[in-house]
């Protein structure tokens, strides 16, 4: 279960950090790709060298390399990991964390982590129990982080056992099991979905091409939301210089409106549902000069002729059970144009948004949005970022899905 996943592995000063050795094998052995960082005091206990053999990546614990002042960043780390592991973790480090002490880059990672924190703590008895360190674990607990402690034997009679860190076998199959029920919770699990985005390119000659100013954000984030509630995303993209982040995301690239069709056509049957969130050109020249077209200083003439319309394509073909939502950019007559894509291509819902909004629109980072169903209902939203927006639009198609 830990196959392909990120984690960032945090070890501190303690006596323990020769366990974070076991640990790190262990993880490598089971398939997951570790970032090692390490405090300047874990540096005292176990060697970078070592775990960055067993991690096969340098091991990071300054902000800055010495030699050329390569900047190390702690939000790339933080959107990274799935997982962020801190073992063994000390007194001193759980109390930066609890108190925002961001004096070395595993707490500002921590800091900047979307992903589930587990800490191992590590050390003597008197500290465990002091009321300091008891508080600290409670708050971050209260804050979603999971301790994990040595959770029977010993600890199940008394005091004895205490502050230990839990073993490594042990850490590695709670991990495990996190990731498994995780897996299980996330309502899009079993759900393959197929996802458009960006423009598409019809070509003039080979250095001319017909286009639209689409960035792809907003498909992209969808991508990155689906993936994120367990979906396999199918995402068929035109020319965009976006990179997706999420493994549950496959990308097929495209140039053209025929490409795009004849990828998802492919990729439809097997998909519960799609989003057709790319600007796909309407019209494509006829015949494409075979070589550049040289100024003359006559006037040009260029004959256009339709492309495919996709979205209309998979909402024919859609069977039972499947859902298909499209996207409508207007500029006039916005909800008249919307509700008539929504049934002329037979599709479940439709997602307005117009160029008169400000904010919404190609190319910036947020949109504004109304979904119209099936059932002619609209629902509008306020102006949001992009993400944001993909979440609102993946909530409708959650409840699609459950209703069809």
């Amino acid at each position: 279960m830990l196959k392909g996943k990120k984690i960032v592995l945090g070890v501190t000063g303690s006596i323990a950090a020769y366990k974070s050795a076991v640990l790190l094998r262990l993880l490598v052995k089971k398939g997951a790709e570790v970032q090692v960082l390490m405090t300047k005091a874990g540096k005292e206990f176990i060697t970078p060298v070592t775990l960055s053999a067993l991690s096969g990546k340098p091991v990071l614990g300054e902000f800055f390399e010495r030699g050329d002042g390569t900047w190390h960043s702690h939000v790339d780390l933080g959107l990274w990991a799935d997982a962020m592991l801190i073992a063994p973790a000390t007194a001193s480090t759980m109390g930066k964390m609890v108190n925002g002490i961001c004096d070395n880059l595993l707490v500002t990672t921590y800091l900047s982590a979307r992903c589930p924190v587990f800490v191992a703590p590590a050390m003597d008895l008197d500290m465990f129990q002091h009321p300091s360190t008891l508080q600290n674990m409670t708050t971050l607990q209260s804050w979603g982080c999971t301790i994990i402690e040595p959770a029977s034997g010993a600890l199940a009679s008394g005091l004895e056992g205490k502050g230990r860190m839990e073993e490594p076998e042990a850490i590695v199959q709670l991990l495990e099991d996190w990731f498994v029920g995780a897996e299980k919770k996330k309502p899009l699990s079993a759900k393959r979905i197929l996802l458009t985005a960006g423009p598409t390119y019809e070509a003039i000659d080979p250095v001319r091409f017909i286009g639209n100013y689409s960035s792809g954000k907003m498909g992209f984030a969808l991508a990155e939301e689906l993936a994120a509630r367990g979906a396999r995303v199918e995402l068929v993209c035109g020319p965009v210089h976006l990179k997706t982040v999420h493994p549950n995301i496959h990308r097929s690239s495209v140039t053209t409106a025929a490409e795009m069709l004849a990828a998802c056509q492919e990729l439809f049957p097997l998909c519960d549902g799609a989003i057709m969130a790319a600007a796909v050109a309407d019209y494509r020249v006829a015949q494409p000069a075979a070589q550049k077209i040289k100024r003359s200083g006559e006037a040009l003439s260029l004959q256009l002729v339709p492309n495919p319309d996709i979205a209309r394509e998979l909402g024919l073909q859609k069977r039972p059970g499947q859902v298909v939502a499209g996207f409508a950019l207007e500029t006039v007559n916005e909800e008249q144009n919307a509700r008539l894509k929504l049934e002329k291509k037979n599709l479940d819902f439709i997602v307005l948004n117009s160029l008169a909004e400000e904010g919404a629109g190609f190319m910036g980072d947020t949109n504004k949005i109304s979904i119209i169903g099936a059932d002619n209902k609209r629902r509008d939203f306020p102006l949001k970022t992009k993400a944001e927006v993909a979440s609102d639009i993946v909530d409708h198609l959650e409840a699609c899905l459950i209703t069809n």
